[in-house]
């Protein structure tokens, strides 16, 4: 069978194979091309620059937008770094449309978005630290418990938080996470096991009328830390009610109430918050603490849905201590991602 290909006319008139850049060349040029004598530029794309204009708002103003109607405000916090995927598409738009005046407008929410979350972007984990925690939802309807447990406990995390757990299979998480933690403790559906000694472990009230919190002591080499798992009612996006979050509203409120009373100095929250940090209904307990993600992660570390991560709602949070590094492990039999970090315990050099 004859092999057709393609040719462009060389300089003696001849024709030869095209080159690899004559299409980006032509592409460029029908883009690009005479931009400088169109006397339009400046008067088209005025409905994209518009566009661009209500993105930048959107992002700078998200706190201003009210949670009255459907939770909106929230809905909006949780997947704010998803609206940067719309740059791109308004700068491509701008360019077919020939349009200087949508192109410079682009530059607001780039901006804004870069400010942000530009921070996100840079890998800032440490290779210190004397302290690995962790903690997964493990899913009410997991398959196999044992074969999970045995999957976060491999990531080498001294503390280990596990939270959706079902009464039924928490003997099956206590036998597998046997050989590997020597304490642990179970309180309602969430659960923490430790390589070092617990106390004072119990119940954390978080207005639910069932137990989904806890808090215990755990006794480090390097002293005391008070640990937190704690796990935020669910969240639903409903056609005729929006973004219902109240119950999870009122529990983050009560839980920050909680850490703000702790008596010890160290603090570590470990939990499915079912919120990320931007999200405002969470203040009552970001206020007052540091994203391990945030502070010593590499990139946007989102663990929601496992399938195609679009939400970091698993969190480590800490007070008194210093993050070093910060990840997420590999898949479980979960709909979630297990996340994991390094702290430091040791803060006074």
């Amino acid at each position: 069978m004859a092999q057709q290909a393609y040719v462009t006319e060389t300089d003696n008139g001849g024709s030869g194979p095209e080159r690899p850049g004559s299409r980006l060349r032509r592409l460029l040029h029908r883009l690009l091309g005479g931009w400088r004598d169109d006397p339009r530029i400046w008067r088209r794309g005025i409905v994209l620059a518009a566009l661009a204009l209500l993105l930048a708002l959107v992002m700078l103003l998200h706190s201003r937008i009210p949670n009255r109607v459907g939770n909106l405000g929230s809905l909006t916090e949780t997947f704010l770094p998803w609206l940067g995927l719309a740059i791109p598409v308004l700068l491509l738009l701008g360019l077919l449309r020939r349009s200087a005046t949508a192109l410079v407008a682009v530059l607001l929410p780039a901006i804004v978005w870069l400010n942000l979350f530009g921070g996100l972007l840079t890998d800032k984990t440490g290779s210190g630290g004397d302290l690995m925690v962790a903690t997964h939802n493990v899913n009410a309807e997991n398959p196999d418990p044992a074969a999970t447990a045995r999957e976060v406990a491999a990531s080498g995390a001294d503390v280990l938080a596990l939270e959706e757990i079902p009464g039924t299979a928490v003997s099956a998480y206590e036998q597998a996470l046997a050989p590997t933690y020597r304490y642990h403790g179970v309180e309602g559906t969430v659960g923490l096991w430790s390589k070092y000694p617990m106390s004072d472990v119990r119940a954390v009230d978080i207005k639910l009328g069932w137990t989904r919190a806890m808090r215990a002591t755990v006794t480090t080499p390097k002293g005391p830390v008070a640990v937190y798992v704690a796990h935020m009612p669910s969240v639903r996006v409903k056609m005729d009610a929006g973004f219902t979050a109240q119950q999870r509203d009122t529990s983050a409120d009560a839980l920050g109430e909680a850490i703000a009373a702790e008596s010890l100095k160290r603090v570590v929250l470990l939990g499915d918050l079912n919120g990320t940090m931007n999200d405002r209904s969470l203040n009552a307990v970001t206020s007052q603490m540091r994203s391990t993600q945030g502070a010593a992660g590499n990139g946007f570390g989102f663990s929601w849905p496992a399938s195609f991560p679009m939400a970091r709602i698993d969190q480590i949070m800490v007070r008194g201590v210093e993050p070093e590094s910060s990840w997420t492990l590999p898949r479980t039999g979960s709909d979630h991602l297990p996340v994991a970090a390094r702290v430091k315990l040791d803060t006074s050099s």
